[in-house]
């Protein structure tokens, strides 16, 4: 068939915030199908056929149509290729890891031009899954050759090097669970949970409750088995040594068996078991020195049995898992390294990052293993007799989960063990034959107590119930009931709206809390201008959010910030919205009424229940977005006979008027009288509409009518200087 004419992508935007698409963070890409607009998918021969080659997983798209091949069936009726490219764009995001669901496409009304959005985790990878698809539609389009394997698996690095790791995303998942807004401060895993003063901050499994000093006990192994040797919990006899001949002269008094591992290392590298040879221990000792940040090695007794890791949150274990011992079997023709890519690394449990809950074996990789082998008179190039057994690691895969059996002593045990070093979350490592038993009866013991313990062999297990261990640390951080929300102000339009969230900002200060604005004027910490000039995009918003010190913020947009970068913040207590005007959006195909409120209802979209709408009563777009909140609605209009606030106050509700002179609040029948304009600094009097919206808004946050009337007349429109 001829060839058609290229998908152009004529612009891509990353929306951080809530959006006209979603609430969620999306990419929005400005397409130009050209010659494609006249041919619907129901007319390109074999385009299905190869795509659902290529991506089988579009099967699960359900679309418009809501049910399973929901997608697939819009391919057979004939859709366009905006909208095909959508689908692709998520399922590669998918294939690589990065799961996404939403996404829409619609025309702007001009032949061939399309605004598409799709749902992403992280930008780089939905850009470059935005390429990846173009290049894999024309591809299938024009039947032409396209490296799928390749596409995903440069998709799938990407997502491993930019993404949170998946202990990480799970706790993550957690707080969006109990819709606690998160903000990645960092490339990798540092993440704040909550806003402002009633944020927690994560990094991995460690959080902002976990002490320097706990870390510092947990990292020397020595001193932790001292400490919890001393409030009578089991760890096996041993001592520090700093040389071969210490470790020999020590192994000796404990006694045969013993273990090696190095006083401060981690992830059980460089550790050695069963040692029973004075050359074992020594080769042990030079590989355990070798990880360590000193030549010092820990020698203990061996404790036999199997390798178990108890998760404790706060003062509770959480999980527990197992680990046993791993062997091959001999064929008589395959050596070690093969029979370990045969028989272990074919295991889908396996593989190179953290979204496997099991490493791949390479022996020749691992002095430990190398030294196992070594006793067994082997190498990784040996090849073993046919049906001969070889050990390859002792307690080297802890994936079996067993919490459901453990002993409420060997429970206690583990979490003591945490308190006593002082860490909120520990990874405790204990040796026992069984776990279901009181490790006193088995001479079982604690080896080790870690800080910022690994997740994955308990979300993910080898064998046995997954452990949602990311909701047991978000209710470990947050109380039940709490949000690790602050009240979060957000005024929208083009009347007055940089003065409501000044005086909003004063309103609740007056309360004793510490309030930030970001307005299209500057910056404000307490009134106290901390930049001057447009603080309306998102990162400085996102600039209040991470402040600890911030306990309520208000936020100044307009049309235009929100289809430029969405809302600095994912949900508001309170929305106001002043009217529906706008500069001239056309040359972002904003040319009409409708289109323009489609945007300016993303500050109501975002309101929470037990939040509020501030409306214009006297604007009646504004007053169409009503139906819209999922909170109560407080109108408001300077004529006290405002048809709108009128019924509104008849059937209960609040409004906000102004009645000879002086601003009033009302509820149904009762009335709070306010201030007397006249008696407001005239520089801010000029403007009674942005008064009354912000008293609007903070009745709506529960200021005391005797504050409001107080704030309106101190307020100062000139904002003092931080030095």
């Amino acid at each position: 068939m001829t060839k058609k004419k290229d998908i152009k992508i004529l612009r891509v935007t990353h929306l951080r915030g809530p959006n006209i698409w979603t609430y969620r963070p999306v990419i929005e890409a400005w397409l130009d199908i050209g010659e494609l607009e006249d041919f619907p998918s129901n007319t390109l021969p074999g385009l299905n056929e190869r795509l659902t080659t290529w991506l089988p997983g579009l099967i699960e798209h359900r679309c418009g149509v809501g049910t399973r091949g929901g997608f697939l069936e819009r391919l057979q009726e004939g859709t366009w290729a905006g909208h095909i490219l959508e689908h692709i764009v998520l399922e590669l995001q998918n294939m690589a890891g990065m799961k996404t669901g939403f996404g829409k496409t619609r025309s702007v009304g001009e032949p061939g031009i399309y605004k598409m959005a799709f749902r992403t985790r992280e930008e780089g990878v939905g850009r470059a899954a935005l390429e990846a698809g173009r290049e894999l539609l024309l591809a299938a389009i024009n039947d032409e050759p396209f490296d799928m394997k390749g596409t995903v698996e440069r998709l799938t690095d990407l997502v491993d090097r930019r993404c949170l790791g998946p202990s990480t995303g799970h706790i993550v998942d957690a707080a969006i669970d109990r819709k606690i807004p998160y903000i990645r401060l960092t490339d990798g895993n540092l993440v704040q949970l909550g806003h402002g003063a009633a944020q927690r901050r994560i990094w991995t499994a460690e959080t902002d409750r976990t002490g320097a000093i706990a870390e510092g006990i947990a990292s020397d192994k020595d001193l932790t088995k001292s400490l919890l040797a001393s409030c009578g919990v089991p760890v096996p006899e041993g001592a520090v040594v700093k040389s071969a001949d210490e470790a020999w002269e020590e192994a000796q008094d404990i006694g045969l068996p013993v273990a090696v591992k190095p006083i401060d290392g981690n992830h059980g590298r460089g550790v050695s078991l069963n040692l029973m040879t004075r050359a074992d221990v020594a080769a042990a000792y030079e590989i355990a020195s070798k990880e360590g940040d000193s030549r010092s090695v820990l020698v203990e007794r061996y404790i036999p049995g199997n390798e178990h890791r108890l998760l404790v949150v706060g003062s509770q274990v959480v999980a527990a898992a197992r680990g046993e011992s791993l062997f091959v079997t001999g064929d008589g023709k395959s050596n070690i390294i093969a029979l370990c890519d045969s028989q272990i690394n074919t295991d889908p449990r396996r593989g190179p990052t953290e979204e496997f809950p099991l490493n791949p074996v390479v022996p020749h990789e691992s002095e430990e293993i190398m030294l196992d082998l070594k006793r067994q008179g082997l190498s990784p190039e040996s090849v073993p007799q046919d049906g001969q057994k070889v050990l390859i690691q002792l307690n080297g895969n802890v994936a079996d989960d067993v919490t459901d059996i453990v002993h409420p002593e060997v429970a206690y045990a583990a979490a003591l063990a945490a308190r006593i070093v002082g860490l909120d979350i520990a990874g405790i490592d204990m040796v026992c034959e069984d776990i279901s038993r009181p490790l006193q009866e088995q001479r079982g013991a604690i080896i080790e107590v870690n800080s910022s313990p690994g997740l994955l062999a308990h979300i993910k297990p080898a064998s046995g119930t997954p452990r949602n261990v990311g909701e047991a640390i978000i209710a470990h951080l947050f109380a039940e009931g709490e949000t690790g929300r602050i009240p979060v102000v957000g005024v929208t339009g083009t009347l007055g709206t940089s003065l409501i969230s000044r005086v909003v900002g004063c309103l609740v200060h007056l309360t004793g809390k510490h309030v930030g604005v970001a307005n299209g004027e500057g910056l404000y910490l307490d009134q106290r201008e901390v930049t001057a000039g447009d603080s309306m995009g998102f990162d400085a918003g996102q600039r209040l959010l991470i402040n600890r010190t911030v306990q309520a913020a208000v936020f100044e947009s307009n049309a235009a910030t929100i289809l430029a970068e969405g809302l600095p913040y994912d949900r508001c207590t309170v929305g106001v919205v002043t009217d529906m005007q706008s500069e001239d959006l056309s040359e972002l195909y904003i040319s009409d009424q409708a289109a323009l409120a489609n945007v300016v209802r993303s500050q109501v979209d975002v309101i929470l229940p037990e939040g509020a709408a501030v409306l214009n009563a006297a604007d009646p777009a504004v007053v169409e977005l009503a139906e819209l909140c999922d909170g109560r609605v407080i109108f408001y209009a300077l004529d006290e006979h405002n048809e709108v606030t009128a019924r509104h106050r008849a059937s209960g509700e609040r409004i906000a008027f102004v009645r000879d002179g002086r601003m009033m609040l009302a509820e149904g029948a009762q009335e709070t009288p306010l201030l007397e304009l006249a008696k407001i600094k005239p520089v801010t009097a000029k403007y009674p509409e942005s008064l009354l919206a912000a008293a609007a808004a903070a009745w709506a946050l529960e200021v005391p009518s005797d504050l409001i009337c107080a704030g309106l007349r101190t307020f100062d429109a000139t904002p003092k200087k931080t030095n």
